[in-house]
């Protein structure tokens, strides 16, 4: 585990809500309605061709649409994936003190005199024990 994944933690988090309501978004989209041709045969002897106008959704509009949504699922997958990786690393940390330290810091976004003040310490003795866990 990396610190510039950590830190990306919190800002992902916000990021997932806005991603989802994106989707949620062109979800909702209407689409726009145009005029469009199909071809058929008739019922009856002779099959002869017969064209017929029809209202249908643009294809394209409803493609892009559909292209747009694969690509935010993408992005919200992998960042759920992301935040799963970090919340197992810190979950994995024996050391309670060390493990409280972590959650403030990166899954509630404290700055390091705000977990400092908290939990006894001073800010510099914070980023040390960081350091130390980050080399492990």
């Amino acid at each position: 585990m990396d610190k510039r994944t950590l830190k990306k933690y919190r800002p992902n988090k916000d990021r997932l809500i806005r991603i989802e309501n994106q989707i949620q978004e062109l979800c909702e989209r209407e689409s726009t309605v145009v005029m469009g041709k199909v071809t058929g045969s008739s019922a009856d002897f002779p099959y002869t061709e017969v064209r017929t106008s029809v209202q249908m959704y643009d294809p394209y509009e409803e493609e892009n649409v559909r292209r747009q949504i694969r690509r935010k699922e993408a992005d919200r997958l992998r960042i759920l994936k992301e935040q799963k990786e970090v919340e197992d690393y810190i979950n994995g940390i024996d050391d309670p003190e060390i493990k409280e330290i972590f959650e403030l810091s990166f899954i509630e976004g404290k700055k390091q005199i705000e977990v400092a003040e908290m939990v006894g310490y001073s800010r510099g003795r914070i980023s040390q024990k960081i350091g130390e866990q980050m080399k492990d």
